[in-house]
């Protein structure tokens, strides 16, 4: 019979509706029983695309004696990471507290109180790489938990105790310091000193993309450092030539298990790719190489293709595993390729272009890597450089149609309003500079979803996920600043009032239910369930934390609107993490490029007519270049939302620009030419 999972909408939780053990959601009703029986808790955090997950499910949750321990000696709780980081982030500072490593599926033994004294990731069925069997484990804590209930209460209150110290601390107070510029050059100093030149990147494997930190050397390189972008497009570069990148169908993996980006941990998550997209649309418009604008199209096609919604919504997630094997979905054989490229011409250019051999790059078939660039290659093959992007574009097609007669990787469907609004800010941006229709309906689409779809009708509040027309928990601070920080985006590509106002309400429905009276924010709403800690993650991982996308949308609030309350709390919430991003630029990146905002100079731009040919012409001035510290606001009638728009009037009934510096304005123009001149000044 189905377990208690079979009720839940979390397409992670579904995936073990039906394991022998009696799971639980996390809920009052698991929580009651623990206490009532005296029980511990075994919480197991994990997410649908997570392949160590499904490894441990089969190994051990579908088991029968393995789940007769755990619902004799347990109550046994299920969690999806993506629809609870609270849950998550609490835990997984307990398992790296307790054993110097974290990940997934991660594996946590809790009193009743929910208080944690031991945890680990995995836990293999038998005994293996001197690794106890899970359920030794199991019997272990059981055993223990029997005969000294005490001391491991205690071993949990103290745990419980740092985990407070550490996860709500606001960090040094006082009045905020004003960010200098040198507080960019030291943090873009330590981030040159720990690159990878040989292989593009940082850190050793398993190696990740780190696409904040490149956004904040690409910003870095606006301000005239030619030595930041060549690090930013290395890295870019390194990814791009495919294995981390899937060359025939677009879009980014999580991560590289091995330093050269060749063989990837094949998942695909939306925020990996909202935020890579951004990257590299940013390199194109500085550097104007085709291939990095390539990179964002596919990336985005891919997107439209296999994680949209028909509402209208992104999903999470492409799982690793297809038929049971991680990348099998990804890889081909010399004869696959042959099946796939009728033509002669175009597999000869395919097996070059990739070094597809019969032994392969990886267990006897090849993962897509570029082997030589398009110069070497076309002077291999007879051809011209300019046009091998065209021929190996229609090659990929051919294989991509191929590739979707196998069998695909699952889907994740649920969508997670924070990475929403991550892919909402890269379409909308996207939109705008590359002048694309689709990508702007696309964004139009996602906006007006999230805020009719993901909102709790009951209450008003948004909501963190959204399936099938289920809505999960209310939002946390990362879902209300990065929708926030979406919406921004999609008025400077799509004018219409109502995305700013629907921007500036998540503001301040954020600075109500997330604000520290101590300093910054909160992860989780003043109404939230009571966890043994309300968490505060002040450093970015994959995505940014809420504390840092929440600085960065009062920020380009205050400078809409002239509201000094946005500026002084950004201020005040970026202080204390100054010292942290010059020594741990990885860690603080998106804190990074919301200081890079923060030092200026912010140019307010103002383009003030009627929808028409002349008022397009100023906004196509604006966005013919990467300005990262600049917002824009185009209205027809000068009338406010935003206040930049206020008291703004067209010169002779001729749409007019405004170029102004903390609302102080320079001459109005009508004449693009002339506006070119005024953005061009610093």
């Amino acid at each position: 019979m189905p377990n208690r999972l079979a009720q839940e909408s979390s397409p992670y939780l579904l995936q073990h509706k039906n394991n022998p053990v009696d799971w639980y959601p996390w809920g009052e009703e698991a929580l009651e029983r623990a206490r009532s029986e005296g029980k511990p808790i075994f919480l197991s955090i994990g997410y649908a695309a997570c392949h160590w997950c499904h490894v441990m499910e089969h190994e051990s949750f579908e088991d029968e004696d393995t789940a007769a321990l755990m619902n004799t000696h347990f109550v046994n709780i299920k969690v999806d990471r993506e629809e609870r980081p609270d849950l998550d982030g609490i835990y997984m500072q307990a398992v790296v507290a307790m054993t110097r490593h974290g990940g997934w599926p991660m594996s946590v033994f809790l009193t009743p109180e929910g208080e944690p004294f031991y945890g680990g990731t995995y836990f293999p069925p038998v005994r293996r790489h001197n690794m106890p069997s899970f359920k030794e484990i199991l019997q272990s804590v059981a055993h223990t938990w029997e005969n000294d209930r005490v001391g491991l209460e205690n071993q949990a209150g103290r745990l419980a105790g740092h985990l407070r110290e550490t996860l709500s601390s606001a960090g040094p107070q006082g009045d905020p310091v004003a960010v200098r510029e040198t507080d960019l050059d030291q943090a873009a100093m330590k981030l040159a000193q720990a690159y990878d030149w040989q292989h593009g990147g940082w850190g050793q494997a398993p190696k990740f993309p780190q696409p904040m930190a490149i956004e904040f050397l690409l910003a870095k390189a606006t301000r005239g450092d030619s030595f930041a972008l060549e690090i930013a497009t290395h890295a870019l570069d390194a990814m791009a030539k495919g294995g981390m990148y899937d060359a025939v169908g677009g879009g980014f993996a999580r991560y590289s298990v091995d330093d050269e980006w060749l063989v990837p941990h094949f998942e695909k998550m939306l925020y990996d790719n909202a935020l890579l997209a951004r990257a590299y649309l940013h390199a194109w418009l500085l550097s104007g190489k085709d291939r990095y604008r390539a990179a964002v199209e596919e990336t985005l096609d891919f997107v439209a293709r296999e994680l949209t919604g028909p509402e209208g919504g992104f999903y999470s997630s492409l799982d690793a595993d297809s038929e049971g094997v991680e990348g099998k979905y990804y890889v081909w054989t010399p004869g696959e390729i042959e099946a796939a490229l009728p033509s002669e011409s175009d597999r000869t250019l395919v097996q070059r272009a990739y070094a597809i051999t019969e032994s392969g790059n990886f267990e006897g078939e090849t993962i897509l890597q570029r082997a030589q660039s398009d110069a070497e290659l076309a002077a291999e093959l007879d051809l011209e450089e300019s046009d091998l992007p065209d021929r190996l574009a229609e090659a990929h097609a051919q294989l991509l149609a191929h590739r979707e007669k196998r069998v695909r990787p699952g889907t994740d469907d649920k969508c997670v309003v924070a990475w929403n609004g991550l892919m909402l800010a890269a379409l909308s941006e996207a939109a705008r500079y590359l002048k694309n229709d689709r990508y702007k309906n696309m964004a139009i689409r996602n906006a007006e979803f999230l805020l009719q779809e993901a909102r709790h009708p009951e209450t008003g509040r948004l909501a963190r996920t959204w399936r099938k027309g289920q809505r999960g928990p209310d939002g946390y601070l990362e879902d209300h600043a990065a929708l926030g920080l979406g919406l921004i985006a999609l008025y400077q590509s799509d004018p219409d009032p109502k995305w700013f106002t629907a921007a500036e309400d998540l503001a301040e429905g954020m600075l109500d239910l997330f604000t520290d009276p101590d300093g910054g924010f909160f992860d989780t709403g003043r109404d939230a369930e009571r966890l043994i800690v309300r968490p505060k993650d002040l450093q970015d991982n994959a995505t940014p934390c809420g504390s840092s996308l929440a600085a960065r949308l009062l920020l380009e609030l205050s400078a809409y609107t002239g509201e000094g309350r946005y500026h002084d709390l950004a201020a005040r919430t970026i202080s204390p993490i100054r010292a942290g991003t010059r020594q741990y630029p990885t860690a603080f990146a998106y804190w990074l490029c919301a200081i890079d905002f923060a030092a200026g100079p912010v140019r307010e731009v103002a383009v003030i007519g009627p929808d028409s040919p002349e008022r397009d012409a100023l906004l196509k001035v604006v966005s013919n270049a990467y300005r990262p510290r600049l917002v824009l606001a185009a209205g027809e009638t000068g009338e406010p939302p935003p206040a930049l728009l206020a008291e703004r009037t067209t010169v002779n009934g001729t749409p007019a620009a405004y170029v102004c510096q903390n609302f102080v304005c320079l001459q109005p123009v009508t004449d693009p030419a002339e506006l070119h001149k005024q953005l061009a000044l610093e």
